[in-house]
Formats: structure tokens, sequence, C-alpha cells
């Protein structure tokens, strides 16, 4: 039997039936597929510019739509007119992240095609995991400035949203509080209702299913989130649970307070403030020159850009 076959790449016998043979191009699908499944990106961000990525390094011109003017009408006097050109914002594809594997001639004999399977699904996991934690702890930097701090809220500032020095301490008593604040925020910046998301950790997750959301007489379920498992909705934010949300240790510096808290920036807003944009442009298999081997890598390019700060608010919050 040959270690490869008339295309040159490697098959694996598992049979005697017959043999398998490795495809860069149906992996390159695979991990496509995988990735969003996985990811939260694809359900919090604008992705409508996906088909126009070539190559690392492209730049998608987005169009915004340009604000209209309302003045007061004065009669037999001659009116203004705008010219309605919206701002261009360049989406540059500037990231990108690769994996790749080397497939040994000998092994080819001894590894059946569902080891390498696992190392495909465990590179779109890894992929996915990268990917996040960058965009996530880029994000909530670029809150608009009523959105985040101990006075957000374009019209009340008022309402504390956690700064640096003191995160917003939220217990099971306080989360759905701290919840309809974030709400709030968005209200006050004329957010859309539909299309809201909240980004929560473990932790802040398991302190909504302990408060009076237990209750199932208030989510008008049949059961409890206690038993049912299910979140789902609240005040109009779709909740999506995240180990990858950016987090520091602080010190809250005051009398009976505890330190070195771990506190987390929790994400709320509209998919319309974040575009993101992904695409797997080199899914290749190579014979290595110094080993009798064969590779495959696959190079998957990013980018993503805040448009429009005021549909994302920042939440910096600890557990109490």
């Amino acid at each position: 039997m040959s270690l490869a076959n008339a295309s040159g790449a490697p098959s694996y016998s598992d049979s005697p039936s017959g043999t398998r043979t490795f495809i860069p191009e149906v992996w390159s699908g695979k991990l496509i597929e995988k990735f969003y499944d996985a990811t939260v990106l694809a359900a919090i961000s604008n992705t409508d510019y996906e088909g126009e990525i070539k190559k690392f390094g492209d730049k998608v011109k987005i169009r915004t739509v340009p604000t209209a003017a309302i003045r007061d009408y004065t009669r037999n006097t001659d009116i203004s007119y705008d010219m309605p050109d919206g701002d261009v914002i360049d989406l540059e594809i500037d990231k990108g992240k690769y994996y790749a594997a080397q497939i040994d001639d000998v092994s080819a004999y001894q590894q059946d095609v569902k080891v390498m399977d696992k190392w495909a699904t465990d590179a779109s996991e890894q992929m996915k995991i990268a990917i996040d934690t960058d965009v996530l702890a880029a994000t909530y930097t670029q809150v608009d400035s009523h959105n985040k701090g101990a006075t957000a809220g374009r019209i009340a500032s008022n309402l504390n949203m956690g700064t640096s020095a003191a995160p917003r301490s939220v217990s099971s008593t306080t989360i759905l509080d701290a919840i309809v604040d974030a709400g709030q925020v968005l209200d006050e910046q004329n957010i859309p209702e539909q299309g809201r998301f909240l980004i929560v950790p473990a932790w802040a997750l398991s302190r909504i299913k302990k408060s009076d959301l237990k209750d199932a007489s208030l989510t008008g379920d049949g059961q409890s989130i206690l038993r049912n498992g299910r979140v789902g909705m609240i005040d109009r934010f779709t909740l999506y649970l995240s180990n990858l949300l950016p987090s520091a240790t602080v010190n809250l510096g005051t009398s009976g307070a505890p330190n070195n808290v771990k506190a987390f920036h929790l994400l709320a807003g509209h998919k319309n403030g974040l575009t993101f944009a992904s695409q797997m442009t080199e899914m290749e298999k190579l014979r290595l020159e110094k080993r009798f081997a064969d590779a495959v890598r696959g190079l998957q390019v990013y980018g993503y850009k805040v448009i429009d700060p005021t549909c994302l608010v920042d939440l910096y919050a600890y557990a109490a």
C-alpha cells in the first residue's frame, strides 16, 4: 500500500475495505461552520460585510446613514437643503490567526482519520477562543462616554455602571437592577429594543438564577429558571454566557469593602454598534521539505470596528 494517493494527499486505512483521504477543502468548511456555531460574535455584531473579504489587508467601505437637519419654517422665506452624504467608515481586515499540523507518513498508517477530526475540532475551538478574546477585550474600551462610569445615562446621568476604581457590586438581589439600568442607558440613547444583547460571565448568570426570577410566576414560564436552566431574555436583552470577558483585579480600598476583587466588563448593547467580519482565506496541504510528512495549515483573517459607540454599554461589576 502506498503512503499517498494519486493526488499526493495522505491516505488513512481503518478497515480492510479501503482508505480515507484527507481533503483540505472539506476541513475548511468544517472549521468555518464550527467557528460560527460556538462564537458569540455573530450574535452580537453586524456581519453583513463578510462576503467582501478576499485576503488579509482588505479594506471594506461602510457607508453610514446621514443625519437629517430639522429647521423652523418661516413663511415667504427660502428653505435650506441638506447634502445627505453619510460618512464612510473603513473596516480593515488587518488581523489574522492560523493553525498548522504535520502528518508523518508512518503515523498515517497508525492513526485513524477520526484522530485528525478531533484535532480539527480543537483547532476550531481554539480559534474561536482567540478571536472572541481579542474582540471582547477591545470593544468595551470604545463605549460612548454616556454609557459607562458612575454617572451613566445621556439624560439622567445618575446610573452607576461602575468605574475602574469602584466597580459596581452585584448580588442575586441587585443584579436585576443592574440589568434594568443598562437598559435605561440604551433607552436614553434611543437604541432599538429589538436586537439587544447582554454578555455575562458564569458568576453573573448564577446570580440571575438565584434572583427573584427563580419564581416562575414572575417569568411567565411553567417552571422556574432553576428548573429549566433557561434564562433567555431579561428587560429586552438576550443573554449570552461567555468566559472570555475581560477582567481585572481591583482593590476597593474602602472601609469594610473586600480587597482584590475580580471585576468583569459585562458588555451590553445592540448589534448595530459593532461590525465584525471574518473569513478563512487559506486552507492548504503541502509536502514538508525536510521530513517524510505532509502538512496542513489554515489562515483565518478578520477585522472589527465599533461603528456606533452609543449602541454599547460597559457594565463593570464584581460578584458581591
